[in-house]
């Protein structure tokens, strides 16, 4: 009568030096010898010496391969995450502000834009920095792949386009208020 321990293992018993006995080691009837000899083991240990020819000569150094794509992230003003574009090496700001825009209108993000137009918008490395880049440049000598991307309306309003909008902001804004601790600076003297 077989015991409640070997009833729980599923009937296998164990010989004499604690090994299974071959009923257990079978995988469904069949042995384990011919299960190994019907799967192919994948190879685990690479070829070392297939880099060298005859001789102990190095192969000759495989010609980097040309950029064909890169990604971009582009954060659009107020949007909550970065539209990702592929893009060719060759394009320039111009390129990526428009294909920006068309991958922000496709994917339905929000908030809405007021205007798809590429010319109402400036591309800038953070949205810290206050000088847009120039729209004629490649992407490839920008030297990142991270962009902000913000709306041209004090440009517009103001009357004056060109590269360095948002500078033009912070130099007015600090001419028109004024700062009241360098008027008090000034009293002390």
């Amino acid at each position: 009568m077989p015991s409640p321990k070997s009833h729980r293992k599923g009937g296998h018993e164990k010989n004499k030096k604690g090994r299974l006995s071959e009923k257990a080691s079978s995988f469904h009837g069949r042995d384990a010898g011919g299960m190994a000899d019907m799967l192919p083991r994948p190879r685990t240990v690479p070829d070392l010496l297939a880099g060298r020819r005859g001789g102990g000569i190095p192969a000759a150094a495989p010609a980097r391969a040309k950029l064909t794509k890169l990604l971009v992230n582009v954060t659009i003003q107020r949007s909550p995450g970065p539209v990702h574009v592929l893009m060719a090496p060759e394009a320039t700001v111009h390129d990526l502000i428009t294909a920006a825009l068309r991958q922000y209108v496709s994917e339905a993000r929000r908030p809405v834009l007021p205007s798809t137009a590429c010319s109402a918008f400036d591309l800038h490395y953070s949205q810290f920095s206050l000088e847009s880049l120039d729209r004629e440049v490649k992407i490839v000598e920008l030297g990142s792949r991270n962009f902000f991307l913000c709306p041209r309306q004090i440009a517009a309003e103001s009357g004056g386009g060109g590269a360095s909008s948002c500078s033009k902001e912070a130099e007015e804004s600090n001419t028109k208020k004024g700062l009241p601790w360098l008027k008090f600076m000034d009293f002390l003297l």
